[in-house]
C-alpha cells in the first residue's frame, strides 16, 4: 500500500497586539483555502496562532487572561474547523488553554479530515523566566504564564485518510531538546508537527544570536533530529515584526534522511505543499535507527536521572 500524505505549511506572517480575532482568523481561513486547493490534506499552523506571542510583555488580570482559550473549538474560532470540515482538511495549530480547573499550557492539538481532536498535547520545555528580567525591552515569560506539560509526549495513529500515520506533536523549544524527538521515535513516529514563535534575538538577552543564526539552529535541530528517529517532520513559524519584535521564519518540511524537501521563502503567510512519502522512514527505522537491535538504554539512566550538569572531579593540581 501507499502511503502518501500532501501537507501543508501554513506559515503566519506576524500578528499584531490590536490585530482582532477576526482578522487573524481571515489570515488563517485563506492559507487554508490555498492549501486545499493545491490538494493538501493536513495543514499544520504555528504556536499560539490565534494571537499575538504575548509572553514578551508583564501582563496581568483582564490583558492576560484575553489570550486564553477556554475550550477547543470554541465560538471564537469555530469557522476554522467548519471550513476544514468542508474542505476535508485536518490541521495542527497552537494556541494558549485554560483548562476548566484553571491550569494554563501553551497547547496543541491535532484535528482529522473530519473535524474531530485527534490528539492534544502540552508544551514540556518552557523557556525563558518567571520573573521579569530588569530592563529588558521584551521579555520571556512562558514559565510564568504556562504550566509545565503534563501529557508527555504521545503519539497518534491517524486513520485512513492519512494513511494510518504515527503522529506526534512539539511546540518550539520541545525541537531543541532531542529527549522530545526520541520519545516520539520510541514509539514508531513517522511524521512530527512543530509550531513555534523564535526570536529574531536572544530572548534571554545579550548580543550574540542573530536571526540568521536563530534560523540555522532552527533548521538544524530539525534536520538532525527528523534523521536519527527517521521521521518526516513539518516545522512552521509565526514571523516577522511583530510589535516590533522580530520573529524568525525558515518554516520547512523535512525527510526522514533530514533533508528539506520545501521551506518558506519569506516572513510573511506563506503555503508550502509536498508528498510525504510515509514508506520513507522505513530505511531508518529498519537499518541504522532500529532502536530494538542497536539501543543500550541501560547505559542511558543519567538522561532520566539528573536535569542539570554534574561534571566529573577537577584532578589535584601538580
Amino acid at each position: 500500500m501507499v502511503r502518501i500524505l500532501r501537507a501543508a505549511v501554513a506559515q503566519m506572517g506576524p500578528t499584531q497586539k490590536a490585530d482582532s480575532r477576526e482578522h487573524t482568523l481571515g489570515r488563517m481561513l485563506e492559507l487554508l483555502e490555498t492549501a486545499a486547493a493545491r490538494g493538501a490534506s493536513l495543514v499544520v499552523f504555528p504556536e499560539l496562532a490565534f494571537t499575538t506571542f504575548f509572553p514578551r510583555w508583564y501582563l496581568e488580570g483582564d490583558a492576560l487572561d484575553q489570550y486564553f482559550e477556554r475550550g477547543m473549538p470554541n465560538p471564537a474560532v469555530q469557522c476554522l474547523f467548519d471550513r476544514a470540515r468542508a474542505l476535508r482538511v485536518g490541521f495542527y495549530v497552537g494556541y494558549a488553554e485554560q483548562t476548566p480547573d484553571g491550569r494554563r499550557y501553551n497547547c496543541s492539538i491535532l484535528v482529522d479530515r473530519d473535524g474531530e481532536i485527534l490528539g492534544r498535547y502540552r508544551k514540556v520545555h518552557l523557556p525563558g523566566s518567571v520573573e521579569p528580567r530588569a530592563g529588558a525591552r521584551y521579555q520571556q515569560l512562558e514559565k510564568r504564564y504556562f504550566g509545565y506539560g503534563d501529557l508527555g509526549f504521545p503519539a497518534f495513529r491517524a486513520g485512513p485518510d492519512w494513511g494510518h500515520a504515527i503522529m506526534g506533536m512539539m511546540i518550539c523549544n520541545d525541537r531543541r531538546w532531542p529527549e522530545s524527538w526520541r520519545v516520539l521515535g520510541l514509539q514508531g513516529v513517522e511524521l512530527v508537527c512543530v509550531g513555534y514563535n523564535s526570536a529574531a534575538y536572544d530572548p534571554n538577552g545579550g548580543a550574540t544570536e542573530d536571526a540568521a543564526l536563530r534560523t540555522f539552529h532552527s533548521t538544524l535541530v530539525t534536520q538532525a533530529n527528523a534523521y536519527m528517529n527517521a521521521t518526516w517532520a513539518i516545522a512552521v513559524a509565526k514571523a516577522g515584526d511583530e510589535d516590533g519584535s522580530g520573529l524568525i521564519g525558515g518554516s520547512c518540511i523535512v525527510d526522514p534522511n533530514g533533508r528539506i524537501v520545501a521551506e518558506a521563502e519569506t516572513l510573511g503567510d506563506e503555503v508550502v505543499v509536498a508528498d510525504l512519502d510515509l514508506d520513507l522512514c522505513r530505511q531508518g527505522k529498519d537499518k541504522m535507527f532500529n532502536f530494538g537491535a542497536h539501543r543500550r538504554p541501560a547505559q542511558y539512566a543519567v538522561i532520566t536521572e539528573r536535569a542539570g550538569v554534574v561534571e566529573p572531579a577537577a584532578l589535584d593540581a601538580v
